[in-house]
């Protein structure tokens, strides 16, 4: 451990179980103590998510903490999430070691290979703590997950090993919270209990006093302060979400049906989904309706539009969308003059084949056709091509995106783009129009490309774009942020942080 992690004060939060919004409380508390005049960094040890952000030397990172950076308003480094997993079935994943593709293994072969990443870990949290007032670091799943406690490197074991104090971050939404907090209290190690400090209850409805009583039980069975009950916030919706689990709790969902929403979009919900957060500008234009279409059901005959996001392995979610019956949905919704759109993995998908003859994404080397709705081939090769970039379009818009995938795409189609950036040609475009795709991600935080891109379906003229995308996501911020003030004890927060004493 270097003399930089001893040094600089640092809290983290871990939570009872995985999804207690343990990334929401992280990003609140980086902007809080931002706004305060502070210099603080976000830092989690080890993240599992298929939804990843591009850092400026070209390494990946879980989304989660590339909003956490944005929060402290400062620039993502691979350094703030050293082990980033991503998951390329129910038994495997790509394990990403500071920024880099390290290793593929099963979920067997991971309990040993984790025990290998601690001193990459420690030797990125000493780099994020050099730079920083404070460090606000967030767990992964739950705190009580004894069966993987045998070499941990994302919740007590990162903790012991950097001697970082802990908050304990309850769901309340969920039920069973008082349950909840006192096992987890329970099943910690000795050594591991000094460390934790307090919890607080998230996601709190109603009236707290109902609750008030809870405090005094918990406190004679674990010791432990209530340091704040952070109410239910809306808002959480309008930030990036981690990973898939937000799809399946219910983000996106059905169909709104507000009335306004004038422009019907349906997202495919493939298994191996992954930066879906790319559609949440679209989502946020006050006439777009934007749902995900749910495995088992149609696609619905009353888009305009249907975009085959990015996934982590093609092959196998394109065997996945005829499964569903979803191509012959698509060929009918063309018919009909809806369009289609293909993003990343969802671009080779629309093409007319796609080969894996170094076997990247299969066991062994494999050609399969595609939807055939694009004139493109693709051929998957084991290195990946991650870019970040801003540029204008021939048009003159100014874009920001980024690139992340296996494969190149060529064929007859690319002699359409689907647009160019600084001249580059990117993606290709039916001859009629209704099917394109691309690699870029980010593409619709662009405001100006937004409003053009939506103007197909509003009767042409983009106009000014609606929405101003990333003003919103550092409103949001705020906003919470400043819940985040009015329902914790921030001065206890500070002083288990190791700021001393502090007044806010």
């Amino acid at each position: 451990m270097t003399a930089a992690c001893k040094k600089t004060p640092a809290i983290m939060f871990q939570g009872t179980g995985s999804d207690a919004g343990k990334s929401l409380l992280v990003a609140g508390l980086c902007r809080f103590f931002a706004n305060k005049g502070l210099k603080p960094l976000p830092f989690k040890p080890q993240n599992m998510s298929n939804n990843a952000a591009i850092t400026a030397d070209g390494g990946e990172i879980g989304r989660a903490q590339a909003i956490q950076a944005k929060a402290c308003r400062a620039e993502p480094s691979a350094d703030m999430n050293p082990v980033l997993l991503k998951p390329e079935s129910d038994a495997g994943c790509q394990v990403v070691v500071q920024g880099k593709v390290a290793a593929t293994v099963t979920a067997n072969s991971y309990a040993e290979y984790r025990k290998t990443l601690l001193g990459s870990v420690m030797e990125s949290f000493g780099r994020v703590s050099a730079n920083a007032d404070v460090v606000v670091v967030e767990g992964a799943g739950s705190i009580s997950e004894v069966n993987l406690r045998d070499g941990d490197i994302s919740n007590m074991g990162f903790a012991l090993s950097a001697q970082v104090p802990v908050v304990l971050v309850a769901d309340i939404d969920r039920g069973g919270v008082i349950a909840s907090i006192i096992g987890s209290c329970i099943l910690l190690k000795e050594a591991e209990k000094p460390l934790l400090k307090g919890y607080i209850i998230n996601k709190f409805r109603g009236d707290y006093s109902v609750f008030r009583p809870a405090e005094k039980i918990i406190m004679e069975h674990t010791g432990l302060p209530c340091l704040g009950a952070v109410r239910w916030f809306n808002g959480a919706s309008r930030l990036p979400a981690e990973d898939s689990m937000a799809l399946e709790s219910g983000r996106g969902g059905e169909s709104s049906g507000y009335a306004g929403k004038t422009i019907k979009v349906y997202v495919l919900g493939l298994p191996r989904i992954s930066n879906f957060d790319d559609f949440d500008p679209l989502a946020s234009e006050p006439d777009v309706d934007l749902s995900f279409v749910k495995p088992g059901k149609p696609i619905p005959g009353d888009g305009d539009l249907v975009i085959i996001p990015g996934t982590k392995s093609t092959i196998a979610d394109l065997a996945f969308v005829r499964s569903q019956g979803w191509d012959v949905d698509m060929a009918s919704h063309m018919r009909r003059g809806g369009m289609v759109l293909g993003i990343c993995g969802g671009y080779q998908m629309l093409g007319r084949e796609i080969s894996d003859p170094d076997a990247v994404e299969n066991p062994v080397p494999v050609s399969v056709a595609g939807l055939g709705l694009l004139d493109v081939t693709t051929v998957m090769s084991p290195d990946k091509t991650l870019r970040r970039f801003s540029a204008v379009t021939d048009g003159g818009l100014e874009v920001s995106g980024y690139e992340i995938h296996l494969g190149v795409t060529d064929g007859p189609g690319v002699l359409r783009p689907m647009l160019r950036l600084g001249g580059i040609p990117q993606g290709a475009v039916r001859d009629d129009g209704l099917a394109f795709g691309c690699y870029i991600h980010g593409l619709f935080a662009s405001d100006a490309y937004r409003a053009e891109f939506l103007s197909a379906f509003r009767g042409g003229g983009s106009g000014p774009a609606k929405r101003n995308y990333e003003n919103e996501i550092d409103r949001t911020l705020d906003e919470f942020a400043g819940i985040m003030a009015e329902s914790v004890d921030m001065e206890a927060i500070a002083r288990i942080a190791g700021l001393g004493e502090i007044r806010f």
